[in-house]
């Protein structure tokens, strides 16, 4: 395993490990805030701005998200990464039955109880992260599409469980919203990803612009890959825009976090753009600065909104 922490828990917990006792809730919960806040990435999902009381719940979702990410990424093999995907999904299944064991799912199964999660978006999750171990390429633009149903997604509808607020039109908002940060992520991630022996930049779009893999393999900015990357992040955009209803249908409590996520994304759209989309020598990131003016903007604009337009004389 490449992460020391990873593999000092799979060793622990892991589907060879010795049969483990079943955890008490309370250490179940520290458990999975310790791997949220421990982990190399910044857990921004789990801001001081979120209401104290979700907090806990965050963390037992991001902690499910994390062993699933790690044993799909972390394995050495795509076989063992499907075979332990498995295992991941018998233990949701267990959890739903009422028999969690796995620390992750003892503090997940309260989250599940208190807020009616139902395991279809916990188990889309899953397929992504097997489609990643079969498939490293994507013919089209709404292949791509079904990817980020399952990989993004589910998230979205996850959330709106926790705010208590999941019916079908949010939904679609949250979807877009997800599907957006999904596709900014791939843009910001493309020199990455290629080192990872994956393009998630659509053959069609590469063949549209003229950008080949012989291109990819020598990291090579040209013209065709501006605009081949500045259509992708038009793309991005519109589904960011077309999500953007949703931060004044969530709770108050909420509508802030959900406009940091949404204008964070479209803040890394435009700094794609102010490098010329040449991401295979600089990796665009907002600093914990930007972050900053990010909030007191976001947090400016819901406390002070635009007045409506003026209705048209018919």
């Amino acid at each position: 395993m490449a992460s020391r922490l990873f593999a000092a828990d799979f060793a622990l917990y892991g589907p060879q490990a010795p049969p483990p006792k079943r955890m008490s809730l309370r250490k179940a919960r520290a458990y999975c805030r310790r791997l949220a806040r421990c982990h190399y990435e910044n857990f921004t999902v789990v801001s001081y701005l979120m209401p104290r009381r979700l907090r806990q719940h965050l963390y037992n979702l991001y902690a499910y998200c994390r062993w699933a990410d790690d044993l799909a990424d972390e394995s050495g093999s795509a076989e063992k990464s499907l075979w332990l995907l498995d295992w991941w999904e018998h233990q949701l299944r267990e959890c739903y039955s009422g028999r969690a064991t796995h620390p992750v799912f003892v503090a997940l199964a309260d989250t599940v109880r208190q807020f009616s999660i139902p395991i279809e978006p916990l188990v889309d999750l899953l397929v992504a992260f097997r489609q990643d171990q079969r498939q490293n390429r994507y013919e089209t633009l709404d292949q791509l599409l079904v990817y980020c149903r399952y990989s993004a997604n589910p998230v979205g509808r996850m959330v709106l469980y926790l705010a208590r607020c999941h019916d079908p039109q949010r939904a679609v908002r949250a979807d877009a919203v997800c599907t957006g940060l999904q596709l900014v992520n791939f843009l910001q991630d493309v020199a990455l990803d290629w080192d990872r022996g994956r393009i998630y930049l659509p053959r069609t779009q590469l063949q549209q612009f003229g950008y080949d893999e012989t291109m990819f393999a020598r990291r090579e900015y040209n013209e065709a890959f501006r605009r081949l990357m500045e259509a992708a992040v038009a793309e991005a955009e519109g589904f960011l825009r077309r999500g953007l209803p949703l931060v004044e249908r969530m709770p108050e409590e909420l509508r802030l976090d959900v406009a940091l996520f949404i204008h964070g994304g479209l803040e890394i759209l435009d700094r794609l753009r102010q490098v010329e989309y040449d991401v295979w020598t600089r990796r665009p990131v907002l600093s914990k600065i930007d972050k900053l003016r990010l909030m007191l903007r976001c947090w400016w604009q819901l406390r002070h909104p635009p007045p409506p337009a003026p209705k048209e004389e018919p």
